[in-house]
């Protein structure tokens, strides 16, 4: 088994033991021709790794706090719009979005982690906007989507109660991208 099946299947298992936040049981994983749909809209393809959890582990719904948000179509916990919607409302705001970085799950307080699908690794960064410059709202959360799963598994994210909080550089990219 590799590393990355090794990590979906810790992943599936912790998805399927713990009851997500608004969900009565895990949504069902998304087919691949909604995938094609997502990516379609999206005008790029997801990261091989978000790929998988949508269409092997399920349509949102687990993961840190919130959970990721839907896919596609409906609302994911709390309300919060599908993956796809958020990225073209945000792309489209005056927030100046950066092209290819999906907004995964919400922390609140209009915070988002993403994830950069130009990046090799599927950087995984925070938009926490409560700063008022946008130019400023952007941090790098972990180096890579596997390490950031990584880290929810083992409960030493930054948002852990037994954390020291957040510290996490900004995301330099923000500025140059589109």
């Amino acid at each position: 088994m590799t590393e990355s099946e090794q990590l979906l299947a810790r992943v599936a298992a912790e998805a399927r033991a713990t009851r997500p936040w608004g969900w009565d049981a895990l949504p069902a994983p998304v087919d691949a021709a909604t995938l094609a749909r997502a990516e379609a809209s999206l005008g790029f393809t997801l990261p091989p790794l978000l790929a998988a959890l949508y269409t092997r582990i399920g349509d949102g719904g687990f993961g840190p706090e919130y959970g990721l948000l839907s896919l596609l179509e409906g609302k994911s916990s709390g309300g919060e719009p599908a993956v796809v919607e958020k990225y073209l409302a945000m792309r489209d705001s005056d927030w100046g979005w950066p092209e290819g970085v999906v907004p995964i799950s919400h922390w609140g307080c209009a915070m988002y982690a993403c994830v950069d699908c130009r990046s090799d690794d599927a950087q995984v960064l925070l938009f926490e906007p409560n700063g008022g410059d946008p130019r400023h709202a952007w941090f790098i959360d972990s180096p890579s989507l596997t390490a950031w799963l990584t880290a929810w598994l083992d409960g030493t994210g930054w948002y852990e109660e037994d954390s020291d909080g957040m510290d996490l550089p900004p995301w330099q990219d923000a500025r140059t991208r589109p």
